[in-house]
C-alpha cells in the first residue's frame, strides 16, 4: 500500500468507520499497527516493541480499527457488472450475463479442543470454510465466513443464497462454479466426467473434441479468477496462512477485514504490487427493483440453456 492509498484509508476510517485518535495515538498509527499485524502476522508484544507501545494499547487499537474497517463494507465490496454481448475480453466474452465466479477456501483457525472435530476439514486441518465471490477483476463481491471446516461447499452456498442479506443473484445473470454443486439457475457448472482442469489441457496439440470439452475449457479458464483471488488474498495477508490465537469470532472478522482491504488496495492502486510479484458476512449493494433467485433447484431448462451455450461456443471456435 503506497502513501496515497494509506492516507485515503485513514480518511475512510475516520469519516465513515468512526475511528478517532486517542490522547497519545493518532489514527495513522492505529491503522499502521493494524495493517502490520495482518500483513506479517505479528503478535502484540512484537508490534508493541516496534511502535513502543504496551501490549494492552496495541490490543485496544487493533479492535478499534477492526470494527471501523467492517463498517466500510458497503463502500469496499464491489457491485457486480454482468458481461455484455460486445465484450472484447477473450476469457469472458463467451459468458454473456456472467457476474463473476465463486468458490470456497479453508482458513486455518485455533478452536477449543472439544470443538475441533467439527472444524476438521477433509484434509485433516482445523479450519473454517470461507465462501468468496469475485468479479472478473478479482475484486470480492460477497464473502461468508464462519462455517466449520467440515461443512460442504454446497451447504455453505445454500446458506448464503437463502439469507435475507445474503448473496443475491439477479435473474438472467449467473456465477461460474465448479462441480461441488449442481447445475442450477444462477450457478453455471462444467460438465461432469469431461476433462476440465487446466492441467488436463497441458497438451495443446489435443484441443477440445466436442462441445462439452470446449465449454469446460473456457469455463475453467474464466472460473480460475476466484482461485487467483484467493491466492492473492493469502499472499498479501500472512495472518490467513496460519492460525491465530484470537477468539474464533475475532478470527472471522479478521478474515472479512482482509477481504475488504484487498478490494481497497486493488481499487485505489492501479498496479497491485503483490500481483506483479506473482504474474461476519457482508453483502453487495443491489437495486430495490432487482428480481433475485431465491432457491437452488435443478431444472431441465437450465441444463438445456447450458447445452445451447456450449454448442454456440463450439461452433464459433470451429
Amino acid at each position: 500500500m503506497n502513501r496515497n492509498a494509506f492516507a485515503r484509508l485513514c480518511y475512510l476510517l475516520t469519516n465513515v468507520g468512526g475511528l478517532v485518535e486517542s490522547r497519545y495515538v493518532k489514527v495513522e498509527e492505529k491503522a499502521a499497527m493494524f495493517l502490520s499485524i495482518l500483513a506479517h502476522h505479528k503478535k502484540n508484544r512484537v508490534t508493541g516493541h516496534d511502535y513502543m507501545r504496551s501490549g494492552h494499547t496495541v490490543s485496544n487499537h487493533f479492535h478499534e480499527v477492526l470494527a471501523s474497517i467492517l463498517k466500510l463494507h458497503p463502500i469496499l465490496l464491489v457491485k457486480p457488472i454482468p458481461i455484455t454481448e460486445d465484450s472484447s475480453n477473450d476469457t469472458w466474452k463467451w459468458f454473456k450475463g456472467c457476474l463473476g465466479a465463486l468458490d470456497g477456501t479453508y482458513v486455518s483457525v485455533h478452536v477449543p479442543k472439544n470443538e475441533q472435530p467439527k472444524f476438521r476439514t477433509r484434509k485433516g486441518t482445523i479450519a473454517i470454510n470461507v465462501l468468496g465471490v469475485c468479479d472478473h477483476n478479482m475484486n470480492f463481491i460477497y464473502a461468508l465466513c464462519g462455517w466449520e471446516g467440515s461443512a460442504a461447499d454446497a451447504r455453505v452456498l445454500r446458506d448464503a443464497v437463502t439469507r435475507s442479506e445474503g448473496l443475491k443473484v439477479p435473474r438472467g445473470c449467473y456465477y461460474l462454479y465448479d462441480n461441488g454443486y449442481a447445475n442450477v439457475e444462477g450457478l453455471l457448472t462444467p460438465y461432469r466426467r469431461v476433462r476440465y482442469h487446466i492441467h488436463a489441457w497441458a497438451n495443446s496439440s489435443i484441443g477440445p473434441q466436442n462441445y462439452k470439452e470446449c465449454f469446460n475449457a473456457k469455463h475453467c479458464n474464466a472460473r480460475n479468477v476466484i482461485e487467483r483471488a484467493f491466492g492473492l488474498l493469502k499472499k498479501r495477508w500472512d495472518v490467513l496462512r496460519s492460525p491465530t490465537f484470537y477468539p474464533l469470532k475475532i478470527q472471522n472478522r479478521m478474515i472479512m477485514a482482509c477481504i475488504l482491504l484487498h478490494n481497497f488496495i486493488r481499487t485505489q492502486m492501479p498496479n497491485d504490487p503483490v500481483e506483479e510479484v506473482e504474474d461476519t458476512t457482508c453483502s453487495p449493494t443491489h437495486g430495490p427493483s432487482d428480481d433475485f433467485i431465491d432457491n437452488l433447484t435443478s431444472s431441465q431448462a437450465w441444463d438445456t440453456w447450458r447445452d445451447n451455450l456450449a454448442n454456440s461456443m463450439y461452433q464459433r471456435e470451429a
